[in-house]
Order: C-alpha cells, then sequence, then structure tokens
C-alpha cells in the first residue's frame, strides 16, 4: 500500500531531503527547504515502449523555420521573431501588472488571422474571462476557453480543440492527481511543467504558461522551473506608471536580454515603437546633473536620462542612493572619482536616478553616471544635445563597448549632435552625418569637457 512521509525540497532547485537545512546543497542558497508530504510505493506509469533510435545529426532534417506572428512586433522582437511551433514560453510578473491582458490580446491577434488558440484558466470563470476580452476588442470562434485546474481533464480536452497555442494561467494553480500535494507547491509545479513540457514537444503546440512572481521578483516555485521552459519573460513596470517593459531572460530560439514597451491603456495595451523617444519626455534643459545615455537591450539600442544629485551631507556618514541600476557599481565609480579624477564625494550626499521606471545593468552607463556625478557636484550642465556611452574601469580608463555604431546612429535619429565614447571606439566608426564624436580616453578627459 501507498505510505505517505514528509520531505523537504529548495524552492530554488528542487532539491529533496530528508530533514530541514538551513542551506541548500545544491544551490548554496538558504533558508530556501519546505516541507511537503509525498506518497510512496504508489502504483507506477508503465513505461513506454521504446519508439525511437539515436539518429545522425547529418540525417537529421528541420525544413524551413515557420514562426506564428503574434500581430505585436514587440512580443515578435522579445521571442526572437515570433512563436516557434513545440515551445514551451514562460511568462512572469507582479500581480496586476498586465500578463493576462498581454496573452488575451495575443490570442485575438492570433484567431484573427486563423490560428486555432484554447486559453486554460485556473483562477477565473468563463464570464470573467469573458468580460475582460470585451474591453479588448472582438474575437472570433477560433478562441475556445476551458475553466479547469486538473492537468489530465485540459489535456483531454486539448485533443478535442487541437489548438495550435495553449496558454495556461497560471501554472501555480495546476495540479496532477497522482501527485498528492496541493497546487503551487514545489513537486506539483515541477511535474505540471514536466507534462506542459511533454504536450508541447509531442503535439507541436506553443504553450504560454504564467508564473507568479516572489518577493524578491522571481517565478514562484523551484528554480529549475525556468532551466525546463523553452524561453523565459519577465513583465515589469510601476503601478504609478503607464508603461510596461517585456524583459526576455532566456530564449533558445533567439536573443536574450531583448526588451519590449508597451503603454496600458483602457482597452488593453499599445505597442511604443520608439522607446527612446518616450524615455526622454519631459527632459529638462541646462539642468546640472542630467545626462543621456545608450544602452544595448539585447539588439535594441536605448537611450535614457540619468539624474545625479550631489550635496553635502549634514551627518556623519553620507547617504548614498540609486534607483534603476547597481547600487555598489555606482559606489565604485564614486571611489574613481575620488582616486583618479581628485574630486573629493566623501562628505557629500549622493542620489542617482534612472527615469522612465526601467533597469538596467549594461557596464556601457558608467560614464554618463559619471558625468552626471560631476555635473551635478560643480552645478554645471552638460549639452543638452549630447549623448555618453562608454565603461570605466577602477583606474579610471574608459573602456570601449560594443555595438558603438549602432549607438551613435540612433542618438543621431533623436536630434543629438555630439557623442562622447571611448577613444577606441571612436576610432572604428565612420562619419555619421550631423554627429560629432568626442573619444576620451579616461575620465579625467571626459571631465574636461564639461
Amino acid at each position: 500500500m501507498a505510505k505517505a512521509k514528509q520531505l523537504f525540497f529548495c524552492q530554488e532547485c528542487g532539491f529533496e531531503s530528508a530533514k530541514w537545512m538551513g542551506q541548500c546543497p545544491g544551490c548554496k542558497a538558504w533558508n530556501t527547504f519546505v516541507e511537503e508530504k509525498v506518497v510512496t510505493g504508489a502504483k507506477k506509469h508503465t513505461a513506454r515502449a521504446v519508439t525511437s533510435a539515436p539518429a545522425s545529426i547529418l540525417e537529421v532534417t528541420t525544413g524551413e523555420e515557420t514562426r506564428i506572428g503574434t500581430g505585436m512586433k514587440e512580443l515578435d522582437r522579445v521571442l526572437g521573431g515570433g512563436i516557434v511551433k513545440g515551445s514551451l514560453i514562460l511568462i512572469g510578473g507582479d500581480p496586476g501588472i498586465g500578463k493576462s491582458t498581454l496573452l488575451l490580446q495575443v490570442c485575438r491577434n492570433l484567431t484573427s488571422n486563423g490560428h486555432k488558440v484554447l486559453y486554460v484558466s485556473g483562477e477565473e470563470s468563463l464570464q470573467q474571462i469573458k468580460m475582460r476580452a470585451e474591453r479588448l476588442g472582438e474575437f472570433q470562434k477560433d478562441m475556445y476557453l476551458h475553466c479547469e485546474t486538473d492537468l489530465d481533464v485540459i489535456a483531454s480536452a486539448m485533443e478535442r480543440v487541437a489548438p495550435e497555442v495553449m496558454v495556461v494561467d497560471s501554472i501555480q494553480t495546476m495540479m496532477l492527481e497522482e501527485v498528492s500535494n496541493a497546487a503551487g507547491s514545489v513537486s506539483q509545479v515541477r511535474e505540471v511543467t514536466n507534462r506542459l513540457l511533454q504536450i508541447a514537444k509531442q503535439n507541436n503546440i506553443a504553450i504560454f504558461i504564467v508564473g507568479h512572481v516572489t518577493k524578491e521578483g522571481t517565478v514562484a516555485g523551484p528554480r529549475t522551473l525556468e532551466h525546463m521552459v523553452d524561453t523565459v519573460l519577465y513583465f515589469e513596470g510601476e503601478r504609478s506608471s503607464n508603461y510596461r517593459i517585456l524583459r526576455g531572460v532566456k530564449n533558445r530560439f533567439g536573443a536574450t536580454n531583448e526588451l519590449g514597451v508597451f503603454e496600458m491603456k483602457n482597452n488593453g495595451l499599445f505597442e511604443v515603437k520608439n522607446p527612446s523617444e518616450v524615455m526622454l519626455e519631459g527632459r529638462p534643459v541646462d539642468a546640472a546633473g542630467s545626462t543621456v545615455v545608450c544602452s544595448m537591450e539585447g539588439t535594441r539600442p536605448l537611450l535614457i536620462e540619468i539624474q545625479a544629485l550631489v550635496a553635502q551631507t549634514n551627518f556623519q556618514m553620507p547617504r548614498r542612493t540609486t534607483v534603476g541600476m547597481d547600487f555598489n557599481r555606482v559606489n565604485l565609480l564614486m571611489a574613481v572619482l575620488e582616486k583618479r579624477a581628485g574630486i573629493h564625494l566623501g562628505t557629500c550626499d549622493a542620489y542617482v536616478n534612472l527615469t522612465g521606471g526601467i533597469r538596467l545593468s549594461e557596464p556601457a552607463i558608467d560614464l554618463g553616471i559619471v558625468l552626471a556625478l560631476v555635473s551635478s557636484y560643480r552645478n554645471r550642465p552638460v549639452d543638452e544635445h549630447t549623448i555618453i556611452f562608454g565603461e570605466v574601469g577602477l583606474t579610471g580608463e574608459v573602456r570601449g563597448v560594443n555595438m558603438a555604431e549602432q549607438r551613435v546612429k540612433e542618438a543621431a535619429k533623436l536630434g543629438f549632435t555630439t557623442c562622447i565614447l571611448p577613444a577606441s571606439n571612436a576610432a572604428n566608426i565612420r562619419d555619421i552625418k550631423g554627429m560629432k564624436l568626442i573619444g576620451v580616453s579616461n575620465v579625467k578627459e571626459a571631465i574636461d569637457l564639461i
């Protein structure tokens, strides 16, 4: 007979243990073990007959790659050109950020183009889904809704409908009867995702799964969930802002770190075709501490404003605050200014902000942060038509970055006339009409320009 016993699972990597441990031996994370009941000795499924054999890579034919367009160019960009048949795509984001709205719009576009879609929800009734759908526009008859949490029932419905694309909202509400734990537990999420992966590959169906996120901003459940799927997308944005950012952090069929920008309105999400122009709206003129940098998000150059405020502190220990960038990176750059440029910031509070509610981590914005800090400290504004990018090293040198020419061309399109960039990049860029290139080798040269 089947017996139940208690096991402990790591929420990060799924490591199993008979006892609770403070640190996971698998991923070295702390305080991630949770207790779950596991049934042992239960009847196992009979093994499948082996119907395939290893094949030489030279004998494998791929045919012409076909992708399904979503009708949203920003989403297609992040996916690498469209939906790949047979792929499993995970979309994570904060509650209420717009994940379900985005997928409903994708379903509407797909059915309008003659594709059959099955939308499975474990959180809403059919009437609730229809109410949201009516706000987004008209839907075609090939859009099928199913409210169910049992994956076996969902698999049977899928065989009857035979869709090309399926949406599961959300993975934390789905469950399998043979797994005794509650829906949303580590075991259930792992097994349900594994079954969906088999369904997607065997039936050549593209499946979108929605995942809730934890307070740390990662998808709830074991970290193996992200390893199992083909594509991981994160939907980000501030509740106080109408703009939403879709970021690809993993993609087996396209470039990672691609970025798509949407604007939330009453009747759904709308694409922002030129994010740089939107991010620079309302930029102050002749204001000290304001610079414009160019960061590459995947294959897209993105122009964004950095604001810095440096003021004398009233406390023994000055305050350091950053928004939208790495706090430790800004501290490092301030130490470089102290040591290499002779600018003493030890008695000053420093606040650095990346406007637009976006977060950047590329080292190419280092030079822009440095000049914003110096501009605020000396109260000397940087010319509003100047674009800045470059990585700053610990010895004060300005190092070259990749895709420099694409960055300069994007800045020229938006009316910038001067570019401060690494000297190594300036030497390799041909003349661009209307753009003056100023190459700098270290932070002293860049500071002298302002």
